[in-house]
């Protein structure tokens, strides 16, 4: 206890200037704590879009450069944040086949068909008694066995691939697309789908400006509000798609080699895709959508 008051009186009769290693530490983390000011290059651009929805504390918005399609260099007017549970989802490419798949065959339907022995003209007869002749017993010549007769076990179209997957893996497979999209740079975002002119020819000249590849897909938020310079050059373009963003799916975007989304675009899609990560309820009601089966 002796020791104790003593060491106490010595470390407050110690004059001020003399600091132990513990003070000039932590005033070491104090001044790695606070950032020093960067500085200025130039100009901040400015934000065209902030995300509205409710970000995860352990996340951050994605930010990604606002073009414009009025003129070849008007690359970077912005930026816009997106929000990471939409964007920046994990790379699941398993979820993305399954969806691409889904979509191809949830539609098919096979009518290939072939006739059984019964279903073929002829063989109504036994070609030959049953004894005394010498061959084999036989008892119609429309025997699989024989040629020209019914096919045994072949296809019996109409056949229906359809299956459903459920909801949210669908809705993940979007995300996914969309992640995808935007790491590889083949995302863009535009503040709207003006064009200076309806020429055709101007659209894929930008296009090669920009690097967009051979394929482009546009998707505005109605088909309604698209200017109709657009929907003019594009309607004479096989490779430039416009759609709807009710419309937009995984085999669409795998299929085109870059994606152009407007800003009332991403905002529809972020807010559409994060309701069903919080929805608890069924979005219709369980029983059959017709009921009136024989």
């Amino acid at each position: 206890m002796l020791q104790l008051l003593r060491a106490a009186a010595r470390a407050w009769l110690r004059p001020t200037g003399c600091r132990g290693l513990t003070a000039q530490a932590e005033e070491a983390v104090q001044s790695l704590e606070k950032p020093e000011p960067l500085a200025s290059t130039g100009p901040q651009a400015p934000v065209l879009r902030k995300c509205e929805l409710r970000v995860p504390a352990h996340r951050r918005p994605v930010q990604a450069w606002v073009e414009s399609l009025r003129g070849y260099h008007q690359e970077r007017v912005g930026l816009a944040e997106l929000h990471p549970d939409v964007f920046s989802t994990a790379p699941r490419l398993d979820i993305l086949h399954q969806v691409a798949i889904w979509q191809k065959n949830f539609k098919r339907i096979s009518y290939a068909k072939t006739k059984t022995r019964a279903e073929v003209r002829g063989g109504g007869r036994k070609p030959w008694p049953q004894k005394g002749s010498g061959r084999a017993r036989h008892g119609s010549i429309r025997s699989p066995i024989w040629r020209g007769g019914g096919i045994a076990h072949g296809p019996r179209g109409p056949t229906s691939y359809y299956y459903m997957l459920p909801m949210k893996v669908r809705v993940q497979g979007l995300k996914v697309a969309l992640t995808t999209k935007l790491a590889q740079d083949d995302l863009h975002i535009v503040d709207s789908l003006e064009l200076p002119t309806e020429d055709p020819q101007y659209l894929t000249e930008l296009a090669r400006y920009r690097c967009w590849g051979d394929s482009v897909l546009l998707v505005d938020l109605a088909y309604e509000d698209m200017p109709q310079n657009i929907v003019a050059a594009t309607s004479r373009l096989k490779t430039f798609n416009l759609i709807p963003a009710v419309g937009l799916n995984v085999h669409s975007m795998l299929k085109h080699q870059t994606l152009i989304l407007t800003l009332q675009t991403v905002a529809f899609l972020e807010k559409k895709l994060l309701w069903h990560d919080s929805r608890y309820t069924p979005l219709y009601p369980f029983r059959l959508p017709y009921c009136d089966f024989p």
